[in-house]
């Protein structure tokens, strides 16, 4: 009998919830947490949505197991087809992508993500992967995801930054403090940004907004683990856990905790108590 989640499982969870049935997603490289949202999801409350998992594009893949790499082909087993990058963008640019997930080093109060780099231009202090497109997609893309696994301060560095050194995708205001709306893009911008201290939304003016806190955090943490001014909506909640059947459905998806690899060694130990069970 499942009684527990890990902090992982419920992070994973609440990713989920931000996806529809019918709807189009899509998430590229780099995260477990993302890949077995998206898989939950058509398993569970979106039967109908249609995904572009990984780096392959495959659409829809029923994958036996998660693969230590979103590259692996495994990810892409049982796929429908698969789409060429170009096909992709066209998606974006036609305004038939619904959703996708971004993340950043660097995410600010309005949901810039910078991928790029840290310093100025003339004294790089790190150059970063770079955005593979998520700059032309998060313009165009119906809604956004945001994600990261290190809100918590760590060596003196936020990762929730009152502003970006670098902007890489677009969030709900420019760093000159343009309105997203008056700029034309198609796409609505982030809605959600979900962290291992709390879920946040965007309210009416783009800015990011505390909606809920994990059973074990509160405002204070999140408070001083974010850089920006901590906005906090006025019924604050605890976040809902996944039930037993969904975390034995992430479970048997993945038998090698790939998931665990993505949260830092002290957050793999957090686990909360399902309600079923308390």
């Amino acid at each position: 009998m499942i009684t527990e989640c890990t902090l992982g499982e419920a992070m994973i969870a609440s990713l989920a919830r931000t996806i529809e049935d019918g709807t189009l997603v899509f998430h590229g490289y780099g995260s477990p947490l993302v890949q077995l949202a998206m898989q939950l999801a058509k398993r569970t409350h979106a039967p109908n949505m249609v995904l572009v998992a990984g780096a392959t594009y495959g659409v829809d893949p029923d994958p036996p197991f998660l693969a230590p790499t979103s590259n692996d082909w495994v990810v892409d087993r049982g796929a429908a087809c698969s789409l060429d990058i170009e096909e992709l963008f066209d998606l974006g640019g036609a305004g038939r992508l619904d959703r996708m997930f971004l993340s950043g080093l660097q995410i600010d109060g309005w949901g810039n993500c910078n991928v790029t780099l840290l310093g100025e231009p003339e004294a790089l202090r790190l150059k970063l992967p770079g955005g593979g497109g998520g700059c032309n997609l998060s313009c165009d893309v119906g809604a956004v995801t945001l994600w990261t696994t290190a809100h918590r301060a760590a060596h003196g560095r936020f990762r929730l930054v009152d502003r970006c050194a670098f902007v890489t995708s677009l969030g709900q205001r420019t760093a000159d403090g343009v309105p997203r709306a008056a700029l034309g893009h198609r796409g609505g911008g982030p809605d959600r940004l979900v962290t291992e201290l709390g879920v946040f939304d965007f309210a009416a003016d783009g800015h990011a907004r505390l909606v809920g806190t994990w059973p074990d955090t509160d405002v204070d943490l999140v408070r001083a683990s974010t850089g920006f001014d901590l906005i906090v909506a006025d019924r604050l909640a605890e976040l809902p856990l996944p039930d037993a059947d969904a975390v034995r459905i992430l479970r048997e998806l993945d038998p090698l905790a790939i998931r665990q690899r993505e949260l830092r060694a002290g957050d793999r130990q957090r686990t909360f108590a399902l309600r079923s069970a308390r």
